[in-house]
């Protein structure tokens, strides 16, 4: 897994969490190819929509591969994972139905659901552990008859821990709730097999741990599930219709998809079926090893979140005592080239739930092209943050 790409490095970049960088060989000339010679997939007959067609059964079919699907067609593409999981809340709740969720949400789950809420429906958020871990059981004990949705992130984007979906899953089909899984921190660095975990539904983005490029994401939808579409319009299919087209993935997937970037996304997936998302994941925990190991070593560093690797992902936040989390990013940055993210993440009752709000922290997030030396970097540059404030 060495850093191969056309992009620069001349700067230390921990922040994959947000998006990944750089990405594998072939991509960036996927993405090109693809512009050059875009036609409206599904629209015309003629070569170039025909090809671009072809991007996206290739995008399709090899999504399926990955999380062990043997259906492509349940695997809807979307802009990122926020669309992907308006898609599925605003699509299976209706007035009066009651959603469990947690304390460790991303507001792309939360404002959806605070929405909902406003139009009738009941929302129970189950906090979670100061560890950033809820606890399965609690989960579904707040499931109740009314319960419809019980929605959950797969790992916090913030500290990292990784929540006990398959057990919460498991629950809630035998309790009768359809579930929806974020996986913005997990696909493509945490092994996800659709077999082993049954969600209803799944969400995630083309652009993190997919390596793929921005604007893409998908939303799976196991089959049975009734989910109405949030867009309604063009398909290429039935086009004689008025109504939309209840099969997939058209019944969800309207108007001109981003075939550019899919194409780009085909490649990645491409990578990442041969490299094996196991691979993947051992070489990110041992970094996160090297980083929690050095951290705590280095007096006036907080760490939050799990310490044991195998309760984590690839996301670590921390505190230096003194300093606000913004000023220790921008001396990151500034003083040693550096880039990380400060703040809240887009999930402040995740600091609420760790006592890092309003303030938040910093977050780094190494991927499968960030090296050893790189980590190493990040300490030495700590240790003279941290001894500079005293």
């Amino acid at each position: 897994m060495s850093p191969r790409s056309t992009t620069p490095r001349d700067f230390v970049y921990l922040d994959n969490a947000a998006t990944s960088l750089p990405k594998a060989v072939g991509v960036a000339d996927a993405v090109r190819a693809a512009l050059l010679r875009a036609g409206n997939p599904g629209r015309s007959a003629h070569v170039l929509s025909i090809r671009s067609a072809r991007d996206l059964f290739a995008a399709r079919e090899r999504l399926a591969g990955f999380f062990g699907s043997a259906d492509s067609s349940r695997f809807v593409f979307t802009e990122n994972a926020t669309t992907a999981l308006n898609i599925a809340i605003k699509g299976i709740l209706r007035p009066g139905d009651h959603v469990v969720t947690t304390s460790v949400e991303h507001n792309s789950v939360m404002r959806p659901l605070r929405r909902m809420e406003e139009g009738g429906c009941r929302i129970t958020v189950v906090p979670a552990g100061r560890d950033g871990v809820v606890d399965a059981k609690a989960v579904l004990s707040a499931i109740r008859k009314d319960t419809r949705l019980v929605a959950v992130v797969h790992a916090s984007n913030v500290s990292g821990a990784i929540q006990p979906v398959g057990e919460i899953v498991r629950g809630a089909r035998r309790l009768g709730a359809f579930t929806l899984v974020d996986a913005a921190q997990t696909a493509g660095g945490l092994p996800i097999h659709l077999g082993d975990l049954p969600a209803d539904m799944l969400a995630a983005p083309g652009h993190k741990g997919l390596l793929g490029p921005q604007g893409t994401g998908f939303l799976y939808v196991r089959e049975g599930v009734p989910l109405a579409p949030l867009i309604e319009g063009g398909t290429g299919s039935r086009s004689e219709e008025d109504h939309q087209p209840d099969f997939y993935p058209d019944a969800l997937e309207s108007g001109t998809q981003n075939s550019v970037g899919l194409a780009g996304l085909a490649v990645s997936l491409s990578w990442l079926l041969r490299k094996g998302a196991d691979n993947i994941r051992k070489k990110e925990m041992g970094l996160i090893a090297e980083l929690i190991e050095g951290m705590e070593r280095i007096r006036g560093v907080t760490v939050f979140g799990p310490k044991d690797t195998a309760k984590c992902v690839s996301v670590l936040s921390f505190l230096v005592e003194g300093m606000d989390p913004a000023e220790t990013g921008r001396r990151l940055e500034k003083g040693f080239g550096i880039l990380v993210r400060a703040g809240l993440h887009c999930s402040p009752n995740s600091h609420r739930t760790l006592g890092t709000f309003p303030e938040g922290t910093v977050r780094l997030s190494p991927g499968p092209f960030t090296t050893r030396k790189e980590i190493a970097l990040l300490l030495r540059a700590l240790r003279k943050i941290s001894a500079s404030r005293r």
